[in-house]
């Protein structure tokens, strides 16, 4: 099977899958079982539903199978085959394995129920006998699926020693050393066998033609493949020019909207001429006249002819002068990079061909080398300079960016640092000349097997990535056409995420073009969607996205509970916002819980299997995780506790502030500089923390002052109550107290206590006594004092002039 062929039996499979998923399965018959029971006791029949196994094929099929695998020698295409009839049995063993888990399940909880039988004393007869005939249930009813269990693993052994051995042959392949097509030796052969495909070709033609009623036939069929050879040749020379016309009658609609029908359009340009070829090796076909290498070397040529288009399609999207530059290609490289992916395009269709005469001639393997060396040769070429015009070409196309100003060109944006894409496009080039050095060097010396797997590959994984550049450009377009207003295409994560998931669906398509087969992709999934062990539960990805759905929905009905109690519930009650917020976080954290474990019931993930794991891990919270796990449950006791809550202004650590949320974790504090400081919760638990509005907002203000000796100190008190008495803050009950709270260094000194309605004001309250006092000192003569030295000089006669000098001259 060809690469493009095996592309498109991979799509084609996956497309099935989905089919098959989407329909409804039939009805599985049911067959009785009788299952022994104690003896005086009537036999329990078990409705089981059958299998439709016969282990005696089964044994036949294992049997043959492990001796193609112990013989060791076997073909490929026998070891395919029987790999592909042991995949039929697992597909089956998988249906049967599960088949009766429900009732297993139901019958295992009415055990559970009854409990298990007493070690001391006696139990109730019917109890006995009715757990006694439940366990014979559940044995009759888990037989089929160990059967198919044991049989499954039998066959996924033999698949994987099948698998191992069809890559051995494939390594052996690679690594054959054929004569070199350097040896003159060899040259007639490839001549001969380019010349004898041809003679052969036109002799089948005359032998069918001789015969009458093939003739007749061939006549009969005549009009037929006329029609299929002028719609093909038309379809090939118009098709491009129809779409063209096409783009110029359909109105332009902007920007994103020309780029979304400019992609579409130019899908006819790739699809006609593709399908014109298709109807030209038809019309041919169709009159019968080709004999089995005619037939074989006919069949070749759709995909030839597609890799030609292919590339030319490829060219004219990816550098042509009116589309952004995908490939990030300066603008003097676009022009030969559009001509060496054309060239490119021609040399992979003429592998196709020329390999093609070599299998249908049956030259040996000295002329096949020196017929395919030339084409080998050519590809590594025109590989070669592609890989200099991407090394090259991100330099032209990052160094700057044009624009006008005032009527003239100026450099409006200049680009010193490289682009991550531009990078990666190097990097491929690079790859790129290495193949192209690399592969005809190992022709040379006889590795073609080895370079024609990398040449090849090498050319058709660059046209997929300019396919992928193009693909994920239209999605941008589409983003932009479909979500107007939004963020630029640029900027928008969507289609970014889109960009990138196409990018993983395209490894497979990738894994293909570099030599695996459709059946290691097939086997690669089987083993993804059988999950992991871990204990002896198993997590297969079906479980993974019930999880997440279950979860999801869970998640999102705690969060609109969470929103109705906050904004329509709680505010109506006698809750505080602290109290509000507490419970509106205890509801989150239980809700999430239970949103979990809702997930983990329908996943069907059983935590006993888990113990062991759940064990080690609680050793590592433990150890390395002890202060995350002391914050975690420090917050809930913040929550239930409540010595603080959102909107407490407090102090910790030297730091002081409101308290803005509290979190699993942590406590943003936002300090009075408007700065936030997160305290760890383990931090206000455990430490000394100040509170200064718990439960109320009323607080006391301190506010010092002093006066000079000698001035009378009753009257400074009664005009300081005064003062405080008259702010509007202050509360009489209890009225403000004035204190002579001592003789100073410099001052009498004085003090203001008084309660405030709210002490969040205090430092307002305390500037404007200050100003209060100010004024109404001043009004009344009485002194603020500062502090005053006096200074003593112990040699002022070093200050005069001339006393540093001994003989007195003031000069």
């Amino acid at each position: 099977m060809t690469r493009l062929g095996a592309l498109w039996l991979c799509l084609g499979l996956a497309l099935f899958g989905l089919a098959g998923a989407a329909t409804a399965q039939n009805a599985t018959p049911v067959e009785t079982t009788t299952a022994p029971v104690d003896e005086g006791a009537a036999p329990v029949e078990i409705a089981v539903p059958e299998t439709g196994l016969d282990y005696a094929e089964w044994e036949a099929l294992a049997e043959q199978a492990e001796g193609v695998i112990l013989d060791g020698d076997e073909p490929a295409f026998l070891l395919e085959e029987t790999r592909a009839n042991l995949v039929v049995w697992r597909d089956r063993f998988d249906t049967v394995q599960n088949q009766n888990a429900q009732r297993v399940a139901t019958i295992r909880d009415q055990i559970a129920a009854l409990g298990p039988a007493p070690e001391t004393g006696t139990e109730d007869a019917r109890v006995s006998a009715r757990r006694d005939s439940l366990d014979q249930q559940l044995a009759v009813l888990r037989a089929p699926g160990l059967l198919a269990a044991e049989a499954r693993s039998r066959a996924n052994g033999m698949i994987g020693e099948i698998d191992r051995q069809l890559r051995d042959l494939q390594t052996t392949e690679l690594t054959r050393r054929d004569p070199t097509p350097l040896n003159p030796a060899y040259w007639p052969d490839a001549w001969a066998a380019v010349s004898g495909t041809v003679s052969s070709v036109l002799a089948e033609a005359r032998t069918v033609l001789s015969i009458d009623e093939r003739r007749a036939n061939a006549q009969d069929r005549l009009p037929q493949s006329i029609l299929f050879l002028l719609v093909g040749i038309v379809l090939i020379a118009r098709g491009r020019r129809w779409m063209e016309r096409a783009r110029d009658l359909l109105p332009m609609g902007g920007g994103r909207a020309q780029g979304v029908r400019d992609f579409v359009l130019s899908l006819g340009e790739l699809l006609l001429p593709i399908f014109g070829v298709v109807l030209l090796v038809e019309a041919v076909d169709i009159l019968r006249l080709m004999g089995p290498r005619g037939r074989s070397l006919l069949n070749t040529l759709p995909e030839a002819g597609a890799m030609v288009i292919t590339a030319k399609w490829l060219a004219r999207r990816l550098f042509h002068e009116g589309l952004q530059n995908a490939l990030h290609v300066g603008a003097e490289g676009r022009g030969t990079a559009a001509r060496l992916t054309g060239l490119l395009g021609w040399s992979l269709g003429l592998f196709i061909l020329v390999s093609a005469v070599a299998s249908v001639s049956r030259v040996g393997a000295g002329g096949t080398a020196a017929l395919l060396f030339s084409v080998h040769v050519l590809t590594a070429i025109l590989l070669y300079r592609f890989g200099q015009v991407l090394v090259r070409g991100g330099a032209g196309a990052d160094a700057q960016k044009v624009g006008t100003e005032g009527g003239d060109s100026v450099v409006v944006e200049t680009a010193r640092d490289q682009t991550y894409r531009t990078r990666i496009f190097r990097m491929i080039g690079r790859v790129a000349l290495v193949i192209a050095v690399l592969a005809p060097l190992g022709a040379m010396v006889g590795f073609r097997a080895a370079a024609e797997a990398a040449l090849y590959p090498a050319v058709e994984s660059l046209a997929l990535i300019g396919a992928l550049v193009l693909l994920q450009r239209l999605i941008f377009d589409v983003y932009a056409l479909v979500l107007p207003g939004r963020q630029s295409r640029e900027d928008a994560l969507a289609p970014v995420l889109m960009g990138f998931a196409l990018v993983l669906v395209s490894l497979p398509a990738f894994a293909l073009i570099w030599g695996a087969r459709v059946t290691d992709l097939t086997e690669i999934w089987t083993r993804f969607s059988d999950g992991i062990a871990i204990g002896e539960t198993r997590i297969s990805p079906t479980n993974f996205i019930t999880f997440v759905i279950v979860f999801s929905v869970g998640y999102t009905l705690t969060r609109l509970v969470q929103g109705t109690l906050r904004n329509s519930v709680l505010p109506k009650t006698r809750l505080d916002l602290g109290g509000q917020n507490a419970v509106v976080a205890g509801l989150g954290y239980v809700g999430i819980f239970l949103a979990a474990l809702a997930a983990i019931t329908a996943a069907g993930i059983d935590l006993s299997g888990l113990a062991i794991v759940a064990g080690a891990l609680s050793v590592g919270i433990g150890f390395g995780l002890q202060n995350i796990v002391s914050n975690f449950v420090s917050g809930i006791i913040l929550l239930i506790e409540r010595p603080i809550a959102e909107g407490d202004w407090i102090e910790v650590g030297g730091q002081m502030g409101y308290v803005r949320d509290i979190s699993v974790r942590s406590t943003r504090i936002e300090t009075f500089d408007r700065t936030d400081v997160i305290v760890p919760n383990a931090d206000l638990v455990s430490g000394q923390v100040t509170n200064w509005t718990r439960g109320n907002s009323v607080g006391r203000v301190i506010v010092p002052v002093g006066v000079a000796y000698g001035t009378d100190t009753v009257r400074v008190a009664a005009i300081l109550r005064e003062i405080a008495e008259s702010n509007p803050m202050v509360v009489m009950a209890p009225p403000p107290n004035v204190l002579f709270v001592g003789f100073g260094a410099d001052s009498l000194d004085f003090e203001i206590r008084a309660i405030l309605r709210d002490v969040n004001f205090v430092m307002n309250v305390k500037s404007e006594m200050n100003h209060a006092i100010a004024k109404r000192f001043a009004e009344e003569g009485i002194e603020i004092p500062f502090a005053q030295r006096d200074i003593w000089l112990r040699n002022p006669e070093a200050l005069r002039p001339g006393a540093g000098d001994p003989t007195g001259d003031e000069t």
